[in-house]
């Protein structure tokens, strides 16, 4: 844990307060040793009590306004890794700051009205002609990562399930087909579960069955303007209530077992084994409702 990050992500101005989340999440991972900062999107996701797929649209505005940068990094094997977070620490938004569209000055300087603070398009200047870079900078960044070459097997893997994906799309307005294999590979190197992103395509098809052919998206626009993400969000809302629907159904199987109630002879053997991996009874109480562990 780095605090001169923390108190950095802090004094950041005007982002809405998910998005500040994030970003003191991710600095609360930043080495200030090493200047590592490589959480992965499930823990990252569940220290900031999100979705991933809320995640990475606060992680894009992290990006788009200059304080992030994601570099994405090899397992060893040819695989994708926990993508490498670049915090800009010499970076401080005001508060009225905001990812796209923002005023500039001369040699692209956003304007001090726009961000409330004089950063620069230009990586590394300030209006004054100073590099406005802290002095101990070079230790505060991310080492860019070895990418991994991947092998051909690998590859296939991926290209197989970035084929599936789009397949579920509506065949008729397939267009491009290129550039969309290319933003579902993308999508699954920052994380995104290929099953994840199939939910999310067919329940696009499903709900645009009954449009006239105007109204639904070709396919390089709809993954390109990232119009997957609202799907991937529910696919991920219905998960988590199946999780409490799981978790109830136990709670009251567990009421069962402690009761020795008549009903516990319905409970089946993957039951068991679930009731005891939650703890929600002990081996001794599952042997006195007559069941085995």
């Amino acid at each position: 844990m780095s605090g001169m990050a923390l108190i950095w992500a802090a004094n950041v101005k005007g982002l809405k307060p998910a998005a500040k989340i994030v970003l003191i999440q991710l600095a609360d991972f930043h080495n200030k040793e090493t200047g590592q900062c490589n959480p992965s999107a499930k823990r990252l996701a569940d220290e900031c009590e999100m979705g991933r797929a809320t995640l990475f649209r606060h992680m894009t505005t992290l990006e788009e306004i200059g304080l992030v940068t994601r570099h994405a990094r090899g397992d060893g094997d040819g695989g994708r890794g926990s993508n490498q977070y670049e915090l800009h620490l010499d970076i401080t938004l005001g508060p009225s700051s905001r990812p796209k569209g923002a005023g500039s000055g001369p040699d692209g300087v956003v304007s001090q009205s726009e961000t409330g603070g004089n950063v620069s398009k230009i990586r590394g200047k300030s209006p004054n002609g100073e590099t406005g870079v802290v002095s101990n900078r070079d230790t505060n960044l991310t080492i860019e990562p070895v990418k991994e070459p991947p092998t051909r097997k690998r590859e296939a893997a991926v290209d197989e399930e970035a084929e599936k994906i789009l397949a579920a799309y509506p065949s008729d307005r397939l267009r491009c087909k290129a550039s969309c294999l290319a933003q579902i590979e993308q999508a699954m190197k920052e994380g995104i579960a290929p099953e994840d992103l199939l939910q999310a395509v067919q329940a696009y098809a499903s709900e645009s069955e009954g449009f006239t052919r105007s109204k639904v998206c070709f396919s390089d626009n709809w993954f390109t303007s990232g119009r997957w993400l609202k799907y991937l969000q529910d696919v991920e809302e219905a998960r988590e209530a199946g999780k409490a629907k799981e978790a109830e159904l136990l709670k009251g199987l567990a009421d069962w077992v402690t009761d020795k109630h008549p009903l516990c002879r319905h409970i089946t053997p993957g039951q068991v084994t679930a009731l005891l991996a939650a703890n929600l009874v002990s081996p001794a109480e599952i042997e006195a409702a007559g069941l085995r562990s």
